[in-house]
């Protein structure tokens, strides 16, 4: 018996220079675990695709699902892959844009909540988004993603 294929996900990180530096967009994750919560819940927009879609696509067709807003145009910047604790690798290119936190619209998903409860409720992909200076974007976003954020500092020093 082959071991499981690691789930992969792909996304889009926003940046954008500010007069107090590189900022990111990064997103709050939805639901209730995440509610209290803000070191480590916070992350690419990004989201889970199949071994035949081309990562670029998923990652613009899923920025598309969890923001509401369409993927902007641009040069995108490879920011190559980084495997989180839970497995999963995750791969992101960084794309400069301004976008208004405000304007977006998140899809949703449901779970059962409360645990055993047999009710199901509907919770946002991304409660919201914000705009991050990366030093402070390393302290709130997923841990093992903070390394986007250092090669989108040194691509942005070149």
């Amino acid at each position: 018996m082959s071991p499981t294929a690691p789930k992969r996900s792909a996304g889009l990180l926003l940046f954008r220079h500010t007069d107090d530096g590189l900022e990111v967009l990064l997103g709050h994750m939805g639901g209730p675990y995440f509610l209290r919560k803000d070191a480590g819940a916070w992350t690419v927009p990004k989201g889970e695709y199949d071994p035949g879609e081309p990562a670029w696509e998923a990652a613009r067709r899923e920025f598309q699902e969890e923001l509401g807003l369409p993927p902007p145009d641009g040069k995108a910047v490879a920011l190559g892959e980084v495997r989180q604790t839970n497995g999963k690798i995750v791969t992101a290119w960084a794309v400069e844009a301004d976008l208004d936190p405000r304007a977006i619209d998140p899809g949703t998903f449901t779970m059962e909540w409360p645990p055993r409860s047999g009710r199901v409720q509907e919770f946002p992909e991304l409660d919201r988004v914000e705009w991050f200076g990366l030093d402070r974007g390393r302290e709130v976003i997923v841990t093992a993603q903070a390394a986007f954020l250092d090669r989108l500092a040194e691509h942005s020093a070149e």
